[in-house]
């Protein structure tokens, strides 16, 4: 996959610039990457704070795949990045989506379908490391003495999401699938739903990335979207 990237200094958000590249039939691998947002949102429209420091970027895929497996694929990429930079940390990957590093949040992935394209969405704390109430959070800066620059960081997880993306087209989700339970927080978890929470132990991913728990009472329950807590 070749990757057209295009910087600006500020935008709303790199989601809706792609959304719009997208309508206007830019090819798969368009980039929109800013230095900063002012309406930057993650899961359940939650505000991502984007102040300057930190990576926010954009992808336009055309995938032949169900649209969901890119999530892990994402998560993947940016674990695989961290690591070159982190490779004596811990990193680990929380269902959906999240990079943990230390067992604390570093960045986020926001994926929304645009007509026949998916949009991924892509934070990651470099600099600055924004106030979080759901969850710990952290960065490189906080991580690591010399950080990278945003542009070394963006061209390592373009690289990763570029193979994994190649993987899917090639062999489907099982590959993604057995690199993320290999790299995943596992143990006693917490999940909130729409209708409440659940409480359970880590199973597996089903083969379409469903969350699989197995509750006090031994019942297996499989989950399609939620809020994770350990």
């Amino acid at each position: 996959m070749q990757f057209d990237i295009r910087r600006v200094d500020d935008t709303a958000s790199t989601n809706d610039d792609a959304k719009e590249a997208a309508a206007q039939n830019a090819p798969e691998g368009t980039v929109l990457w800013a230095l900063q947002q002012s309406a930057g949102r993650g899961r359940y429209g939650r505000q991502w704070q984007s102040p300057l420091g930190n990576l926010y970027f954009s992808v336009v895929l055309r995938p032949k795949n169900n649209f969901a497996c890119y999530s892990f694929i994402a998560s993947l990429a940016i674990a695989e990045a961290i690591r070159k930079i982190l490779p004596k940390t811990n990193i680990e990957l929380k269902w959906p989506n999240d990079v943990l590093v230390g067992g604390k949040k570093i960045s986020g992935i926001l994926l929304e379908a645009a007509d026949d394209a998916l949009i991924i969405g892509i934070g990651v704390n470099v600099a600055v490391t924004p106030e979080n109430p759901l969850y710990p959070v952290t960065s490189l800066a906080l991580e690591t003495p010399i950080p990278p620059t945003l542009e070394t960081l963006l061209n390592d997880i373009l690289h990763s999401l570029a193979v994994w993306c190649a993987t899917a087209d090639a062999q489907g989700f099982a590959p993604i699938r057995t690199a993320w339970l290999a790299q995943a927080r596992k143990g006693a978890m917490r999940v909130k739903l729409s209708s409440g929470e659940i409480h359970g132990d880590f199973v597996d991913l089903d083969e379409t990335g469903n969350l699989r728990l197995i509750l006090a009472d031994k019942t297996i329950k499989t989950v399609a979207a939620g809020d994770v807590f350990f």
